[in-house]
């Protein structure tokens, strides 16, 4: 057997990559199916343990803020201790958490374990992404990044299905618990990962763990994320959020400093300095921005405006999420084939605006055909650079700080999302709000302004109408419809001008990039 080129492993370690690439893709699927599936337990999660409002919504909420806090710690981490040790860490706090979920007797120790598995969930992706760029090389890494893509879109399109049935079927405590087996079968292939990683020249661990930086990090983290969750409601312009936001920026300030001056720095500033990783880091803001926020509430807008049932909506949503599940493979073949991943990423940024935009022709009236076209070629914007943007980020780093680079990437998708969800919520019960204010005064009966638009922004219409006092509840309701169909597409506008925003700046920043080593 001829020798393997420098740099790339020796093909009688390839059989141990599919066991690999198994067990990471497993891992990669729990993850989002617990971000997006989680919030149908709710509701009987409330009943069950006789939750106030507050405490329940920080089940979602305290795996939010703890994956988004420490998705950048551990990819550092692992570049100090190595990587499949951090991983292995994060499956079994993702799993222990997961059980001590599935057992909690009150909602504290519910949202105390959930923050837990958010822990082990930002190592579970920072780490895996990086192990996927030690353990495969060339076509077999595009692959299995474009796999990784695949896998992540599912487990965000089937979470909300795949628990309300346990939910339904089993009982909410079931949503966690079948988390912690899939998570143990990750467990048993830790040793295969460790040998593989082992088997490389990278990931090997070394140096020393950033305490001050990583603390300042995650106290900023933390700032920044209860601001952003809070703000819908405490108020954007209140004390409270604006205070966390102007503690977050002086955290990070500080942060950078201490960065700047430290010899193990959790963050090597010297990335951000790299147009070309920071543009190819910047597509999946720009994926949160005109993708995660239709998918969050589009169901809504099916539901409280053109009247379709909850289990219609969901169907169509498929409409949207088939795309995430089928082209990242797609666009590795491509790659594979010589189309430039800059291409790809570019052609996936004007879908997701195109999209945005083709959205707007929506109406109360609007057919599935007349649904499709925007749905499908929103998803294709998404479906294009997942996976894609990951691993042609990694081939630009050092492979001694891929576990940096994949945390910094993946805190980077992550808080987006946060925050596009948050700023897309907010925004549409601010037009809403509007137009309700000015149009109430023509319902007889109807009154109470402010809080029958908070109840019609979360798409509850009938409840909205009961509360407003309308004498004719069916013109009150038509009326509501109406103004959240003009709030939504007014919304959509705002996403579709931010997308197109942020694909100028990316095709500025990966301007004259490599066709096959950058994007």
């Amino acid at each position: 057997m001829p020798a393997a080129p420098s740099g790339v492993p020796d093909q009688r370690r390839r059989p141990a990559r599919t066991p690999v690439l198994a067990a990471v893709l497993l891992a990669v699927f729990v993850v989002p199916m617990s971000i997006s599936g989680t919030a149908v337990a709710l509701p009987r999660i409330g009943a069950g343990t006789h939750a106030d409002l507050a405490p329940l919504q920080w089940v979602v909420n305290a795996f939010n803020v703890a994956f988004a806090c420490f998705t950048l710690v551990w990819g550092s981490v692992a570049d100090v201790i190595g990587r499949a040790r951090a991983f292995a860490a994060g499956v079994a706090l993702y799993a222990l958490g997961s059980l001590a979920s599935a057992v909690a007797a009150d909602v504290l120790w519910l949202d105390a374990a959930r923050a837990l598995t958010g822990i082990g969930g930002a190592a579970i992706f920072s780490c895996g992404a990086a192990i996927l760029s030690t353990v495969f090389d060339g076509p077999a890494r595009a692959r299995a990044f474009a796999l990784f893509g695949t896998v992540a879109g599912a487990g965000v399109a089937l979470g909300p299905s795949l628990a309300g049935v346990l939910v339904q079927g089993l009982g909410w405590r079931w949503v966690f618990a079948v988390h912690a087996v899939a998570l143990a079968f990750v467990l048993l292939a830790l040793p295969v990962i460790a040998r593989a990683v082992a088997a490389t020249s990278a990931g090997t661990g070394g140096g020393r763990i950033d305490v001050p930086g990583s603390a300042l990090f995650v106290l900023a983290m933390v700032l920044l994320t209860t601001a952003i969750v809070q703000g819908s409601q405490w108020g954007w312009g209140s004390a409270g959020v604006l205070g966390l936001f102007a503690g977050a920026v002086a955290v990070l300030g500080v942060f950078a400093a201490v960065e700047h001056r430290s010899a193990h720095p959790m963050l090597d500033l010297g990335l951000l300095r790299d147009r070309r990783f920071l543009g190819l880091c910047l597509v999946p803001v720009a994926a949160s921005f005109g993708f995660v926020t239709v998918l969050t509430y589009l169901p809504s807008y099916l539901t409280a405006v053109t009247g379709r049932g909850t289990g219609a909506a969901g169907l169509l949503m498929l409409l949207l999420t088939a795309p995430v599940l089928v082209l990242p493979m797609l666009a590795a073949r491509l790659v594979a084939r010589g189309v430039r991943p800059l291409t790809l990423v570019l052609l996936s940024l004007a879908c997701l605006v195109a999209g945005d935009l083709a959205l707007t022709l929506l109406s109360p009236s609007a057919t599935v055909l007349l649904l499709a076209a925007p749905m499908l070629i929103t998803g294709a914007g998404m479906g294009l650079s997942a996976g894609l943007v990951d691993g042609q980020a990694l081939e630009l780093v050092d492979p001694a700080k891929a576990g940096m680079a994949a945390g910094f990437l993946n805190t980077l998708r992550l808080g987006s999302e946060a925050v596009a969800v948050a700023v897309y919520g907010s925004a549409l019960a601010t037009v809403l709000g509007t137009r309700v204010a000015d149009g109430i005064g023509a319902h007889p009966g109807a009154s109470r302004a402010g809080e029958v638009a908070d109840r019609a922004a979360g798409g509850d219409l009938a409840g909205a109408t009961d509360l407003s006092g309308a004498t004719d509840h069916r013109a009150f309701t038509d009326f509501l419809a109406h103004a959240y169909d003009s709030a939504f597409h007014s919304v959509l506008w705002g996403l579709a001008a931010v997308g197109a925003l942020l694909a100028v700046l990316i095709a500025l920043l990966l301007r004259g990039s490599s066709a096959r080593t950058t994007a």
